[in-house]
């Protein structure tokens, strides 16, 4: 069997889902190291707090993230997608990218750039190939959102690294919030016929305002402070309209899928935080904001989504066993430990960021123990993707 035909290479999760349990276990723990004084990132061509959200963000995030879009689009348009040998180049353009991140600073400035810009810039492009050029047949027609906003993703990075790091973080933050908001949107409604055998509410002159506000908010930090704030509060109003009609009281008797709903709250928090912030200095110890949504929203909802994606696509079915209920309720314990605690016990700051990380290695070294040996087999039911 050639590399290329290795059931690795067949469907874009399975490699990086693979980087993205590897990403999640290691990289908070090496943030929490650096944060505490203990090494350095001398050799980085950036400075430590651009490094971390760099990589949580385009390391973690995007290998998360750029598994499910590969593996999702070709479904939404019904093509065979990308695969082999295409598969594998991104998988090497996205370790080059660890190595120039955590090594690149005493590399030739061409060369950094590459490694910063391969990946990010390939996977966009192969993406965005696929839903313009068979537009026609998207079962999607809001996939418009996707093709606005992957493109931007490559602005914001550069401004991250580069320019205004307050002012990128907050536009890669509002890509990927604007990314969950569309994929709760479609997933939760089959999530919840399947487990409650009820409808929950999917109203377009609700659900377009949102993603549209969504879609605003990206470009947050060049409007007035007031207006941001404005805006992030009637974003974060029309989420809560609909989440009363989202069946809550039913989705929370189950952690496969109240996690969901934790997540989807968890934007809703930092949105209003983010109100807030236009009008008072509430005194948060942290980052409050920033991470609610990366613990609250991609900590709690990516490792049900891995759990979900890795077994229903490797043919077998979607059942959450007590180890990946225990993976979701570490997460949970988290998004308490780095957000909460801090707010009543500040002297526990540095604690909870250990704590906290060590959680994220914990659960993702346990997702990566479950699902990367399925990941490295064929199917179980003989379909080849």
């Amino acid at each position: 069997m050639s590399h290329a035909r290795h059931p690795l290479w067949l469907v874009g999760f399975r490699p990086f889902f693979l980087l993205a349990c590897l990403a999640g276990a290691l990289l908070p723990l090496i943030w929490a190291l650096l944060f505490s004084g203990v090494g350095s990132l001398t050799a980085s061509p950036v400075d430590a707090l651009r490094w971390h959200a760099h990589e949580m963000f385009f390391g973690f995030g995007w290998a998360v993230l750029g598994g499910f879009l590969l593996t999702s689009t070709k479904n939404w348009v019904n093509i065979r997608g990308h695969h082999g040998d295409a598969l594998a180049f991104l998988a090497a353009a996205w370790l080059f990218e660890r190595f120039g991140m955590a090594y690149g600073g005493s590399w030739p400035t061409a060369l950094f750039l590459l490694s910063n810009n391969l990946f990010l810039g390939s996977i966009v492009a192969m993406l965005l190939w696929t839903l313009i050029r068979h537009r026609a047949q998207d079962s999607y027609r809001d996939n418009l959102f996707f093709i606005v906003l992957l493109p931007i993703f490559i602005v914001a990075k550069q401004l991250m690294l580069h320019g205004d790091f307050a002012a990128g973080s907050d536009m890669v933050l509002a890509l990927f919030r604007l990314a969950f908001l569309v994929m709760l949107e479609r997933t939760l409604t089959p999530f919840m016929k399947g487990a409650f055998q009820v409808q929950i509410l999917r109203q377009p002159r609700l659900d377009m305002p949102i993603k549209l506000l969504g879609l605003i908010l990206v470009g947050g930090f060049l409007l007035p402070a007031a207006l941001t704030g404005a805006l992030s509060l009637a974003l974060a109003l029309l989420l809560l309209v609909r989440f009363v009609f989202w069946k809550p009281q039913l989705a929370f008797r189950r952690i496969d899928i109240g996690i969901m709903y934790v997540g989807y709250l968890a934007i809703v928090g930092q949105l209003l935080l983010v109100a807030l912030a236009q009008v008072a200095d509430p005194g948060w110890v942290g980052s409050v904001a920033t991470h609610l949504f990366t613990f609250g929203a991609m900590g709690c909802i990516i490792p049900a989504m891995i759990v979900r994606i890795a077994n229903g696509h490797t043919g077998r079915k979607v059942v959450f066993s007590p180890v990946d209920r225990g993976i979701l309720y570490i997460m949970l314990a988290a998004l308490v430990i780095r957000i909460v605690i801090p707010q009543f016990a500040p002297g526990l700051y540095l604690a909870c960021i250990h704590a906290a990380a060590t959680c994220w290695l914990l659960a993702f070294s346990l997702l990566g123990w479950r699902y990367i040996p399925m990941l490295l087999k064929p199917r179980i039911d003989g379909r080849e993707h």
